[in-house]
Order: structure tokens, then C-alpha cells, then sequence
């Protein structure tokens, strides 16, 4: 029996399918490139092009290979540009999960890996957010993704199909073999920019508002290392195999870093100051997005091997200088 990984091509995606591969798991990664590499993918996985909301070409996909689980990466993830363009996130991330949704239950896959996000959280709170706390996202990118949330839940009761939805906080770092990272040019995750910055490859770092209620008055995030989000994703593939019942878990540290806290941390790993420009908040960001992470280690047993920001950001730094060498923006 196979795993269908949508997205494979991408940042996380890539990350996970070589975490499946090494583990001798047979995948086959669906991805239309837009944002992804064919180029990250593990030679020891099947590729094919093309978008994960195509029903008829998933649900053959799905017979041709026996799929048994899906873990569904593809999607849009910048919350500013889904301010700015608002159907167009739930265009490729409502529409397109609701679709590939529809060829799982009618391929007979039982069980449904989601990447969402702790943007579906409501209001601001300084403490940790639990799994428990009302749903609430300020901006289209959240909203879509719950939505993608509820049709699961829904889904759920109706068929025979289990799912696990894990809410990303901030993922960053690489894979410590040097296989794959972050490798879009215009990503806006912040320890990818300042790696950019470092090696100078852009001028400055924006610091998007300095005048949150945080201790140093720019935002808090909970920076979770890729590959712990890989191992969250493994484990859950795991206990939906064991026949755990439909969940929704945090994916992050439970603490939480700045945006100065990761520019200390930058130029800590390259001995260098960071040039860095402060400008206004950004629509859509709050000041802190912190998890409570305890579900998740209780339920799957997830204990996180890389839970240290200067690791995070010298894995994310290394990575960067590997595309500076080969000449990618």
C-alpha cells in the first residue's frame, strides 16, 4: 500500500517524502510545480505532475498504486497575499482540498494527513494556544484552511474515513543531509530572509511592526525545525494506521522567539550584524502565535530532537548558502 503526498515538491512536502522513502515507504508525490522543484523530490519516490484537485486524475492515482493515505501539503500559505487576494486562496486551498477530499472518499483511502495552521485561531492571546481555545482566523489564509478543517469533520462522520489535522506554527530549518529546504525566492518565512539577507543576496530584512505588546515590540512565533514537523507527520501517519480516531493537534515548541530574537540569532551563526529596515505591521499578523504542543506529544508521543533556534536558523543558513553556490536566487 502507497502514500500519496500532495505538494511533495515543496519546502515541507519534500521533507516529508524523503523522511517516508528513507523509511523504506512506497510514495507517490502529486505536484504542479508552481511553487515546488522537481528537483527536491527522493529519486525513490514516483513523481507526478499535476494538480491535486484533478478528482479523476487522483482517484486513478489512487487505483493504480493502492494509496491508503493522503498527506496534503499543496497549497498557498502567505497570509498577506491572501488579504490581497482572497479567492484565490480559497480557490487553491478550500476548492482544491474539498476536491481532492471527494477522490479519497471515492478511491476508498481511509486516511487523511492535513497541513493547517495555528492562523485559525481567534483573538490574541500571550498564553499558549490550545486545541480546546475558539476558532477565529483574521485573514483568508486561515479561513480557508478551517474550512478545509470542517469539511474533514464532516467528513468524518459521514464516511469510513480518519483524518489528523496538524496546525503548523513557524517551520524553518533544512534537512540536515543537505537534500532539500526552502528554495523559493520569494518566500516571506523570515529565517529564510534573513538568510538572504546574510549572504546578501537582498539588501535589507523588513521588520514588519515594532510596536506590538511583546517584550522588544516585534512579533513572537513559535519556530518549530522542519524536521520535527516531519517526525509529527510520521507519527500521525502511524496512529491513523493503528486506528486513532479523527484529531486535530498543535504543531510547535509551546515558546515562542522575535523577530529580534531571530536577527540575534542570525548573526550569532554568521558573526556578522544583519541590515535590517523597520516598517509598519502587516495586515492580517498578530503579535503572538505560541502552541501548546502537549496533545500532540501525549496523543503520538512526538518528542522534538531539533528545539533550538540558533540549530533552526544554522540548518536554514547552511541550506541557503548550498543554493547561493549553485547559482539559485
Amino acid at each position: 500500500m502507497s502514500i500519496l503526498v500532495t505538494g511533495g515538491a515543496g519546502y515541507i512536502g519534500s521533507h516529508m517524502v524523503y523522511a517516508l522513502t528513507d523509511a523504506g515507504r512506497d510514495v507517490v508525490v502529486l505536484d504542479n510545480l508552481s511553487t515546488g522543484a522537481r528537483g527536491l523530490v527522493s529519486d525513490a519516490a514516483r513523481f507526478v505532475e499535476g494538480d491535486a484537485g484533478n478528482v479523476a486524475l487522483v482517484t486513478g492515482l489512487i487505483a493504480k498504486h493502492g494509496v491508503e493515505t493522503i498527506i496534503h501539503f499543496a497549497g498557498s500559505i502567505v497570509v498577506p497575499d491572501s488579504v490581497a487576494d482572497p479567492l484565490a486562496y480559497y480557490a487553491n486551498n478550500t476548492v482544491v482540498a474539498r476536491s481532492l477530499i471527494e477522490a479519497a472518499v471515492k478511491g476508498g483511502v481511509k486516511n487523511f494527513i492535513f497541513s493547517s495552521t495555528a492562523t485559525v485561531y481567534a483573538g490574541e492571546s500571550a498564553d499558549p494556544l490550545s486545541e480546546t481555545l475558539p476558532t477565529g482566523p483574521v485573514s483568508p489564509y486561515g479561513r480557508s484552511k478551517l474550512m478545509t478543517e470542517w469539511m474533514l469533520e464532516d467528513c468524518a462522520r459521514a464516511y469510513d474515513f480518519r483524518y489528523v489535522a496538524l496546525r503548523y506554527f513557524n517551520v524553518a530549518g533544512a534537512d540536515a543531509k543537505g537534500r532539500t529546504g526552502q528554495s523559493s525566492p520569494r518566500a516571506t518565512h523570515l529565517i529564510k530572509r534573513a538568510s538572504q539577507v546574510a549572504l546578501g543576496r537582498v539588501a535589507h530584512l523588513d521588520i514588519f511592526g515594532t510596536d506590538y505588546p511583546t517584550a522588544d515590540g516585534t512579533g513572537v512565533r513559535d519556530y518549530i525545525h522542519v524536521s520535527d514537523l516531519v517526525d509529527a507527520h510520521a507519527r500521525a501517519l502511524d496512529y491513523l494506521r493503528e486506528g486513532g480516531p479523527a484529531a486535530v493537534m498543535n504543531c510547535g515548541y509551546g515558546h515562542g522567539a522575535s523577530v529580534r530574537d531571530v536577527i540575534a540569532s542570525m548573526e550569532r551563526v554568521t558573526g556578522r550584524p544583519l541590515p535590517v529596515k523597520e516598517g509598519p505591521r502587516r495586515a492580517g499578523d498578530p503579535p503572538w502565535l505560541v502552541a501548546d504542543a502537549r496533545k500532540v506529544r501525549d496523543v503520538l508521543g512526538w518528542r522534538p530532537q531539533h528545539d533550538d533556534l540558533d540549530k533552526i536558523v544554522r540548518s536554514a543558513y547552511a541550506w541557503e548558502q548550498r543554493l547561493n553556490s549553485v547559482g539559485h536566487n
